[in-house]
């Protein structure tokens, strides 16, 4: 039964605060996939999005304060061989030369955002599916670091930061998403999946709202 014929932007504005996850004792930052293809409209029309045009500052200001707690900060890319081999039966809906599954290891498409502060202590980690979880050692990763809270920003909201969220929360984390650190194509789609995660699987809260959870973190 449809409830309401209210735009995606206005369901979530009017959603009632939600008992919160909360922070934990310790923290770590995943940026998912904030890599050209994704961030720069100028040079990548097709494909990229920006919801805040402040967004990769967003991110360097998470992963500062993230390593001011000796807290992980990992930035996650999709690419994929020549060929689409390794993209398994995802790889059979590269029918377009923009297609995600035809972002080729080394490309420009594939290079992190130019804007982005990535230091050589950050783990990078390549993955092939949606989830920065799926078949990559993020999880272990975080588990060796004590990790309990899981900040994530990137995009797509309603693609690879939804995958990771649900898949992170599924794993025993608290999901936390900055909501102006993550982005997607279209306004539907971004503010529908904000509803979604923040009714059910993460705490959706302002930068400055998530800043102030790490800082306040021992």
């Amino acid at each position: 039964m449809i409830l309401s014929d209210m735009s995606a932007r206005q369901l979530y504005l009017a959603l009632e605060p939600r008992k919160r996850f909360g922070f934990g004792q310790r923290a770590a930052l995943v940026n998912v996939d904030p890599q050209c293809a994704y961030t720069d409209p100028a040079q990548f029309p097709a494909t990229a999005y920006e919801t805040d045009p402040q967004q990769c500052a967003h991110m360097n200001a998470l992963a500062t304060a993230c390593r001011a707690k000796g807290f992980p900060v990992v930035w996650t890319y999709v690419a994929y061989a020549e060929g689409g081999a390794d993209c398994g039966v995802w790889g059979t809906r590269t029918d377009t030369p923009d297609s995600l599954q035809n972002i080729r290891d080394g490309s420009p498409r594939a290079a992190f955002d130019p804007r982005l502060e990535i230091h050589r202590a950050d783990t990078v980690i390549k993955k092939r599916m949606a989830s920065a979880f799926f078949e990559t050692h993020l999880r272990s990763l975080l588990t060796y670091h004590g990790v309990d809270t899981v900040v994530v920003t990137g995009g797509s909201t309603s693609g690879c930061v939804r995958a990771t969220v649900v898949e992170g929360l599924s794993c025993g984390f608290r999901m936390i998403v900055p909501e102006e650190a993550v982005a997607d194509r279209h306004e539907g789609p971004h503010f529908a999946n904000l509803y979604d995660m923040k009714v059910k699987y993460a705490d959706v809260l302002p930068v400055a709202e998530v800043l102030a959870g790490i800082a306040a973190m021992q």
